[in-house]
């Protein structure tokens, strides 16, 4: 079987400096993923929880964060998790960092459910170790990039608690038949970006428009952006997302 290498979980971010003001911190405590995090120099006003994609870890997108001009600006804390190291079917058992198993390459079939549910668990313990530290649920942007992407979706759809919104970037929506069901009714109305390479091999854009569609018909607002590059993240794209950030976050 055809494997999806480690790196194909990864973007093609630019390094970028970070500036002496950025602190990171890993290593969290009190049973929660480790993750990195950058702080405004000021009180943060506003979260945004990053979840990286198959095979890589939070450092991924921490270049990206500077360009985004939003840390010290709109005093937004930026928490980059570590996925744990699990054991990847598709990669023939191979033990690297996701967030659930892929048992294959139709990613609507034979999904990992406990994993995928697992994972929202994690993701919902950082969010309320957010409110905990003084940042309103309403003030916490869900982000991820593929695998992450998965998860940020299916948590924040779910959350009891107004969130700020979601980007959804490369990715699709996974456990999409039980959303009807188990959906909040307190994030109805919250928005959604959702970003996707129109030559993406990894998941193809087809399967991302069909979850757009899926959400749409839910009666969703999802924001859609399409790029010429395949699973990667590009220019264009981070000027997108800075400008929504932006805009969802300026009081």
């Amino acid at each position: 079987m055809t494997s999806i290498r480690a790196g194909q979980g990864k973007p093609n971010v630019q390094q970028a400096s970070t500036g002496h003001h950025y602190r990171y911190t890993a290593g969290m405590n009190e049973g929660l993923l480790d993750a990195i995090e950058i702080n405004p120099q000021d009180e943060a006003t506003a979260t945004i929880i990053w979840l990286h994609g198959l095979g890589a870890d939070g450092h991924d997108f921490a270049p990206l964060v500077p360009e985004l001009g939003i840390v010290d600006t709109l005093g937004v804390r930026v928490v980059l998790p570590h996925a744990p190291s699990i054991p990847v079917t598709i990669n023939g058992g191979m033990v690297m960092p996701a967030w659930y198993d892929i048992r294959g390459y139709d990613f609507g079939q034979q999904q990992d459910a406990a994993g995928i549910r697992t994972s929202a668990r994690r993701l919902e313990a950082l969010i309320r170790r957010e409110t905990e530290r003084g940042i309103p649920a309403e003030r916490i942007v869900l982000a991820g990039f593929s695998q992450g992407g998965a998860i940020v979706l299916h948590t924040g759809l779910r959350y009891a608690q107004r969130l700020a919104g979601i980007l959804a970037l490369s990715t699709y929506l996974p456990l999409a038949d039980t959303l009807a069901e188990e959906r909040s009714s307190a994030n109805r109305d919250m928005p959604i970006m959702q970003a996707h390479g129109q030559q993406d091999t990894v998941v193809p854009e087809a399967l991302a428009l069909a979850s757009r569609n899926h959400l749409q018909g839910l009666g969703y607002r999802v924001e859609w952006r399409s790029y010429p590059m395949l699973h990667a993240v590009c220019p264009a794209e981070v000027i997108d997302i800075r400008d929504w950030l932006q805009g969802i976050l300026t009081d």
